[in-house]
Formats: C-alpha cells, structure tokens, sequence
C-alpha cells in the first residue's frame, strides 16, 4: 500500500524541512501512488516523454547521459528526497537517464497536473525551484572538480560529498555507509580513466583517510580529506522534499 503523505518517512529526517499539516494534504492530493524498482531498472530513459515524476522515498540511483559513441558521463547520484523527472516536466522530454542502483521506493505523481501544482501552491513552486537551483549548484561544482582539481583532488571531493549526504540522511554508521556504485561510475562521473581512479582511490587507502570495497565506504579523517579537496566542510542545509 502507498505511504500516506502523513507518514512520510522523509519527514522524520533532519535534513528536510517539515512539511504543515496543509502540505502534507496538498501532497496527498497531487501524488497518484509509489513505485517499487529492483536494482538495474531504468526510472527514466533519455529522450523520453516520461508522464511521471518521481521522488525517492528510499534507496539510491544514478542520473547519465550517454553520447553518441557510447562514451557515458554520470551526472549524479540519487539518494533518498531527491525529485526525478523535472526535466520532462518542463522541456517535454528527460536529457538524461535514471537508473536504480538499489532496490528503490519512489512516489508518483503525474506530469499532467504539474502546471495545476504550479497555480494551486506557489510556495510549494518555489520549493521545486529551489531543488532545480541546488542540482544547478552541484553540477558547477562537479564542473569545477572535472576541470580544476587533480584526479585525488576530485575524488577527495567526491567521496566527502557522497559521504556527507549520506550522513545527513543516517546513513553513516561507524564512518562506514553503503555504497551501491562502482569505480567506473565515479571516474565517469569526474571524467578520469578507471584505471586512474582504481590507483587514486588506492593512494587514499594507503594514507588510510578512504577506503571503498565491498559496496561500502569508509572514510576516516572527513576533515583530512576534505583538505586535500580544498573544500570547506559546512553543514548541509535543511532542503525541501516533494
């Protein structure tokens, strides 16, 4: 049976700001229902005129974007109160894809009543412009790591983002979170050969700040790594969630 609104399993995370019981009612209203995905199923596919939106009420995906030599460049990682599918509710059509890296719970809401959202609640609007503004943050950050930072810089960086959010939702436990990806999907998420990034990941191992094997990541010295980052460690800051 779907969750109600109500008893949101999001609302119970420090990192969200808490919906009022008008919210949660208004939501009611415009969900439709949830999805349940196994690892390996495609949310999303590029080019797509998807007539859903998602949020993620739990576990963990992928947004990339293949070119037309087969060459692939992740763009991010889902992680549980991300909302999936703004593109085609605004331009039509996904520019990427989404794919479940873990089994996944997603709620639904239809693509048709997204304008009657717009009108109906602009507080709750400006909520989604605020999610397009912060996605919009991540990726010049992403641009300035694939462009500015050295390959140990970039996976530094990329490692205490992952294991920030990741602790911001509860996560983390012993300095250890699960982590459903692979190495290729980090070297193309930060534009780096597999090879570079198995022998830079290897380097942080050996410092013992990081170590990633078995789906599970350990960091050890935030602070540490995050000065190799050249980063500022700040506090997440509480985000809104459909």
């Amino acid at each position: 049976m779907a969750t109600k609104c109500r008893y949101c399993p999001l609302q119970r995370k420090e990192l969200f700001v808490r919906m009022s019981k008008d919210d949660l009612e208004f939501m009611q209203k415009f969900k439709a229902g949830e999805l349940t995905v196994e690892p390996g199923t495609p949310i999303l596919m590029e080019g797509s005129n998807a007539p859903q939106l998602f949020t993620a009420l739990s576990g963990m995906g992928i947004r990339d974007k293949m070119l037309e030599n087969g060459e692939r460049q992740v763009l991010n990682f889902v992680f549980p109160g991300d909302f999936i599918g703004l593109q085609a509710g605004i331009l039509g059509k996904m520019g990427h894809s989404v794919e479940a890296r873990t089994h996944m719970r997603l709620c639904v809401f239809n693509r048709s009543e997204f304008w009657q959202f717009f009108k109906s609640n602009p507080a709750r609007a400006f909520d989604i412009t605020w999610l397009a503004a912060i996605e919009e943050h991540f990726l010049g950050e992403t641009l300035a790591s694939v462009g500015q930072r050295t390959a140990i810089q970039a996976i530094a960086w990329a490692l205490v983002k992952i294991f920030q959010r990741g602790d911001a939702l509860g996560m983390v436990t012993n300095n250890q979170m699960e982590l459903p990806y692979t190495q290729r999907d980090l070297a193309d998420a930060l534009g780096l050969s597999l090879v570079h990034t198995n022998k830079t990941l290897g380097k942080l191992k050996d410092r013992q700040l990081a170590s990633w094997s078995d789906r599970m990541l350990q960091i050890n010295d935030v602070k540490s790594l995050a000065d190799i980052a050249i980063m500022s460690l700040e506090k997440a800051p509480q985000r809104p969630f459909l």
